[in-house]
């Protein structure tokens, strides 16, 4: 009798597995539209507390990002609901913006704001010559804190993932401007 009965559970959860399955469809994930998944994943943790930025960020400041999907769709790729997605990320070395920002107002003129952003030759030079007499000083306090000055290694600050960070917008003659009804 128990048996039978373990059978019968065993089937039933067969049938209800083929039922649920009849409704997905397969799709290329690399080809979906927004709202058709959600980036990241909720239960992945996106964030690493060392470096601020998104796990696993490359040299090319790109990221790859556990997604999913929509109910009722299947990824081909994976042949679950989740698929990786290629974001844009900043690559860090653990070059913090505060520190190099104290360093440069209270030790600026000895040349150390440099040397920790990896600058000897400029470093060694503010050294000899007491920051160039403290305006040299004054122009690396500016040109950090606008973040115009980063490490030597083409990395990005570590600032934290919210905070206040410059984005810097370029235009050229290639760029193209929406004309809006209110011109």
């Amino acid at each position: 009798m128990e048996k039978l009965a373990i059978i019968v559970l065993i089937v039933l959860s067969l049938i209800n597995y083929t039922v649920e399955n009849v409704n997905e469809t397969v799709v290329n994930c690399s080809t979906l539209r927004m709202g058709q998944f959600l980036c990241p994943d909720p239960d992945y943790d996106l964030i690493d507390p060392k470096t601020q930025q998104i796990r696993g960020c490359t040299k090319e400041n790109k990221a790859k990002i556990r997604c999913i999907v929509v109910e009722g769709l299947v990824c081909s790729e994976s042949h679950n609901r989740t698929f990786l997605r290629e974001v844009p990320c900043k690559w860090t070395n653990g070059y913090s913006y505060e520190t190099a920002l104290l360093l440069s107002i209270f030790l600026g003129m000895f040349g150390i704001d440099r040397f920790y952003l990896g600058y000897p030759a400029i470093g060694l030079a503010k050294f000899c010559t007491l920051g160039f007499m403290f305006l040299g000083q004054l122009v690396d306090i500016i040109l950090i804190a606008t973040q115009t000055v980063g490490p030597a290694d083409g990395s990005a600050y570590v600032i934290p993932y919210y905070g206040a960070v410059v984005e810097v917008i370029r235009s050229d003659n290639t760029t193209y401007r929406l004309r809006r009804d209110d011109w």
